[in-house]
């Protein structure tokens, strides 16, 4: 009995606390922070009223010293919800809550709001407007003006459509910075591919060169071949994953290069055209030059030509050259609700 009584007081303390882990609203601006002076306050509140009044809107602007071990998110949807912000069927509520000592704040949106005060437009208010006036410690500077945007944006609609569209622009930018600076890295990591096979192609392309002169056995030369195979492909992979990245990040989709790796045979397929294209270059090149027969050896090296074109350092020559609070009215919400739209910022 006496566990039963002491888990049902637990319980009930508890079901309390959290029913006044809010504060219940009684004006439209309350300071809990105490960072408004009482007549900026007082003009504050006047202002809210008076855009219910005109609007049926209900902006609430709520300061508190610190959320504790809650996030703003959490506190300021819980917050809107307790008081029913907003008239019920319309949604129709705004809160701008202020959290000092964490030095964050949050514009919580209605349902009813949210075609109009987007996720975007909330964090460039908060971001452009807000943040640089509290970094000042500039408080009521901050908090007046994005107010006065919020109730503009909401009386005059093509303000706020032009306010969307700055922000279009401004993303557009962003973007086009993006892709400038991705071009930039994958053309220097594209570059480096690309001369990491040339190189090794051209060390392929030597290979069937002595293979045809009879300089180079059959044998060695396949030994050779796959090594600068594998070092050409090495060079490929360099030119294309930068393609591979620009083209996941623009389509969201790798399907074409999933089934490419995905199919080991069409791998193998494709290094017959890469010797292929090989052979063919070398052989005309010889016959081009035509000062030497093609003599076929399927083992014997010629360790002069072997030790002058296939050197450690990698580097060959071909043809004939060398590479290298106070209001008048007090706020009484209307039962509107929130789905948790707005932005965060912190400064």
């Amino acid at each position: 009995m006496l566990k039963k009584t002491i888990f049902l007081f637990l319980f009930v303390t508890f079901y309390v606390n959290a029913q006044e882990q809010y504060y219940d609203l009684r004006d439209f601006v309350t300071d809990s922070a105490n960072i408004f002076t009482p007549a900026q306050e007082t003009a504050l509140n006047q202002r809210m009223v008076a855009f219910e009044d005109a609007t049926t809107n209900q902006l609430v602007v709520v300061t508190i010293e610190e959320l504790d071990f809650d996030t703003i998110e959490s506190y300021a949807n819980g917050l809107f919800m307790q008081n029913g912000i907003g008239q019920e069927g319309k949604d129709n509520g705004l809160l701008i809550l202020f959290s000092e000592l964490d030095k964050e704040v949050r514009i919580e949106v209605g349902y009813g709001l949210e075609p109009y005060i987007t996720d975007a437009v909330a964090s460039r208010i908060i971001r452009n407007t807000m943040i640089p006036k509290f970094k000042e410690k500039a408080y009521f500077a901050g908090m007046d003006e994005a107010t006065n945007q919020l109730i503009e944006f909401l009386n005059n609609p093509e303000v706020l459509d032009e306010f969307k569209q700055e922000i279009v622009d401004e993303e557009e930018n962003d973007e086009r910075a993006i892709y400038v600076i991705m071009g930039l890295f994958f053309l220097a990591f594209s570059g480096s591919g690309g001369f990491i096979f040339y190189k090794n192609y051209l060390n392929v392309i030597e290979v069937f060169k002595g293979v045809f002169l009879g300089k180079l056995g059959v044998l060695p030369g396949i030994f050779l071949l796959i090594s600068g195979a594998f070092s050409g492909v090495l060079g490929l992979v360099f030119m294309i994953v930068p393609f591979v990245i620009f083209f996941n990040f623009k389509y969201k989709n790798l399907n074409p290069i999933f089934y490419v790796t995905d199919q080991p045979s069409l791998l193998l397929w494709l290094l017959l055209p890469f010797f292929g294209i090989a052979a063919v270059i070398a052989f005309i090149k010889l016959k081009l030059i035509g000062d030497e027969d093609l003599n076929i050896s399927w083992v014997k090296n010629d360790k002069t030509y072997y030790r002058k074109t296939f050197s450690s350092s990698g580097t060959h020559s071909f043809g004939s050259g060398g590479s290298s609070s106070g209001g008048s009215s007090s706020f009484s919400g209307g039962g509107g609700s929130s789905g948790g739209g707005g932005s965060s910022g912190s400064w």
